[in-house]
């Protein structure tokens, strides 16, 4: 196996082999609704890396636990910080940056070896997923792959069973991290929306969202399709604790049969 510069492009005219990064999209929770392709991959690497918030489990790699094989190696990415600070404070951006650069190098220490790296991601690793942030640093030096994942929010319609798009229906995706006049203006604008990241952020959302006049329309959804799952009308929510993984259903009313 060639040993090559890591700052090196892969191209079709490079007579060294590089490894390829996987991005693995593992679905909102439930094992069962791993794609047949995402479980291969899983099975197939011999190198495997995950995000995690340290002294925590994986999510990520609770969902593929059955398929790591016994001698994989693993890379666990222990997030510097999650929700201690807010998202847009310097120390979280300076934070997240360096975490995510160094994150950046020790997978690239596999992949100029020509070894493929998993890295597998709750949901799909293109919609609001860590793994863009390693894509960026690492596609100018080698190839990268995507295996589109079920997406959180639909595995929470179809926990809630609940349609959210109707006739022409416009669907708006709403990160809960916004300011509040934000979100009430995102909200008030669409026929239906998904909030996500709620964490800390659910007294506020709930304010926008009667500020919209959405709040009886409103669903609660946490860890959709896992074991633990809860699903409620926001309005018989009795408390604002929510977590990371939980986010709200404002289904669509418009044309239907």
């Amino acid at each position: 196996m060639t040993i090559v510069d890591p700052n090196l492009r892969a191209d079709h005219d490079s007579p060294v082999t590089l490894g390829a990064l996987l991005g693995v999209g593992l679905g909102p929770g439930d094992p069962e609704l791993m794609t047949l392709r995402a479980a291969r991959l899983v099975s197939e690497a011999k190198v495997v890396a995950y995000f995690s918030k340290r002294g925590k489990p994986s999510h990520a790699r609770a969902i593929a636990a059955r398929f790591i094989a016994k001698d994989c190696e693993e890379i666990p990415l222990f997030y510097p910080l999650t929700t201690e600070i807010p998202f847009d404070h310097p120390d979280y951006i300076a934070a997240l940056a360096a975490f995510y650069e160094e994150s950046a190098q020790r997978l690239a220490l596999h992949l100029s070896l020509g070894r493929d790296v998993a890295l597998i991601c709750e949901g799909d690793p293109m919609l609001y997923g860590s793994f863009m942030h390693l894509q960026t640093r690492l596609s100018p030096r080698f190839r990268v792959e995507v295996c589109a994942g079920v997406s959180g929010m639909s595995g929470c319609f179809a926990a809630a069973r609940q349609p959210m798009t109707w006739g022409d229906d416009v669907l708006t995706v709403i990160p809960a991290t916004l300011p509040r006049a934000a979100l009430v203006t995102r909200l008030a604008s669409t026929d239906a929306a998904v909030v996500m990241k709620l964490g800390g952020n659910l007294p506020k959302l709930r304010l926008a969202l009667a500020d919209a006049q959405l709040l009886e329309r409103a669903i609660y959804v946490e860890r959709g399709t896992m074991a633990d799952q809860k699903i409620m009308r926001l309005t018989e929510k009795r408390d604002d604790a929510a977590p990371y993984f939980a986010l709200v259903l404002v289904p669509g009313q418009g044309r239907r049969p």
